[in-house]
């Protein structure tokens, strides 16, 4: 590389990758093919609009690069093309997430999405996300003993508030999501008109990977539209995919519309491509093998974190990531004084907000943890349970 500033800088943090234990339950690491395509000449091409619909010329092998990513998507998920739609155009889960409202969702209308403090995102409805302003925001939470979702309570409150669309997805939450119930609640719901029911929507860009590998339940069978980005279990570049029911209401075709025109103009083809390229490496037995190694590893550390005589919020974990209470379990260490203590030592988590937080998003009162990251480094229980023996001592001093 000429720019010997950029490349110093890529260099020092490819250093700093390797040298830290990462414990961001958003991160992964991703192959040298992924790596290959997402800087392939590909992103040269400007291929606005969709395959066989372009605005520009010389698009032959863009459409069969982006038709090649939605056949793949269809095929890791068992999902018909007759029945499923898959737009693969999105850059990112937030700009996904915001197609799929402005596509579905009345300006002004309704949506209901989980808390951010007790494990939702930001764009599921919060007061300072776009998705918050445009729309009406219902938030639901967890239930303060248990800290799981309470679906009757959920129920009460959707049939109460009468939502547009109601969001089952979630950034820090650590059980399984019975979306049966969430279908069963998105149908009590009745619209103004008389129509009976509310959309589905699940985001699952934080299980995408486990739901592939078979090791949690998939909530095709049960959600109008799904999406997911495709940087964290899923291990792939930092994209997005959204996937919707082909039905009598054609929500695909106004969800496709949102995306282009209405956000977004040329797509990063290659960007698609390497999500294209994961998606084919997502679809091995190697990779259902670690998808089972992940969940195994976040059990290890959080079990002996517990023994350690930590509080994991909601007593465990199902999945890639938990919650661990640094500050209202009795230990009084606050959530960025933990997280900076651990960088110092070499090992990388997130703050972050816990049910019934008392403290500021920017000082919370807990960490997040997740092992996706170092389960495709090779890392077993063995090796969770050393890690979860270094996180108390040095949370401990």
């Amino acid at each position: 590389m000429k720019d010997k500033e950029i490349q110093k800088l890529i260099e020092k943090e490819t250093k700093r990758q390797k040298s830290v234990i990462n414990l961001i339950a958003s991160e992964n690491y991703v192959s040298q093919d992924v790596l290959k395509a997402l800087g392939s000449e590909l992103t040269n091409k400007y291929a606005e609009g969709y395959s066989a619909h372009r605005y520009y010329g010389g698009n032959e092998f863009s459409d069969k690069v982006e038709n090649l990513a939605k056949s793949r998507a269809l095929k890791l998920f068992k999902l018909s093309p007759k029945k499923w739609h898959v737009n693969v155009q999105a850059l990112s889960g937030s700009p996904a997430n915001l197609a799929v409202y402005l596509g579905l969702v009345p300006l002004g209308g309704t949506i209901m999405g989980m808390s951010l403090t007790d494990g939702g995102h930001l764009t599921h409805g919060h007061k300072v996300s776009a998705t918050g302003k445009f729309w009406k925001a219902i938030q639901y939470g967890v239930d303060p003993k248990t800290e799981r979702i309470d679906y009757e309570k959920l129920k009460k409150l959707a049939k109460k508030e009468k939502p547009n669309i109601i969001v089952a997805g979630f950034t820090a939450y650590p059980r399984l999501v019975d979306y049966k119930k969430f279908r069963e609640i998105a149908d009590s719901v009745r619209l103004p008109a008389g129509r009976q029911g509310a959309s589905l929507m699940v985001d699952m860009s934080h299980t995408a990977g486990l739901v592939a590998g078979g090791v949690i339940a998939s909530p095709f069978p049960h959600a109008n539209v799904v999406t997911t980005t495709t940087h964290k279990t899923l291990r792939g570049p930092r994209s997005a995919l959204i996937f919707s029911r082909i039905d009598e209401r054609e929500l695909y075709k106004k969800i496709d519309r949102a995306v282009f025109p209405g956000l977004q103009g040329g797509p990063h083809l290659n960007q698609i491509a390497a999500v294209a390229v994961a998606l084919k490496e997502a679809s091995t037995p190697a990779f259902k093998k670690y998808a089972k190694q992940v969940v195994k590893n976040t059990k290890a550390l959080t079990d002996e974190l517990k023994r350690l005589g930590w509080r994991i919020v909601s007593g465990g974990t199902d999945t890639h990531l938990a919650l661990v209470d640094t500050w209202m379990g009795g230990k009084g260490i606050s959530g960025k004084e933990a997280s900076d203590r651990l960088e110092k030592a070499g090992i990388i988590v997130n703050k972050n907000t816990i049910p019934g937080e008392t403290r500021s998003p920017m000082d919370p009162s807990g960490i997040r943890i997740g092992t996706a990251a170092e389960t495709t480094r090779g890392s077993k229980e063995r090796d969770m349970i050393k890690i979860a023996r270094k996180i108390d001592r040095i949370l401990r001093v």
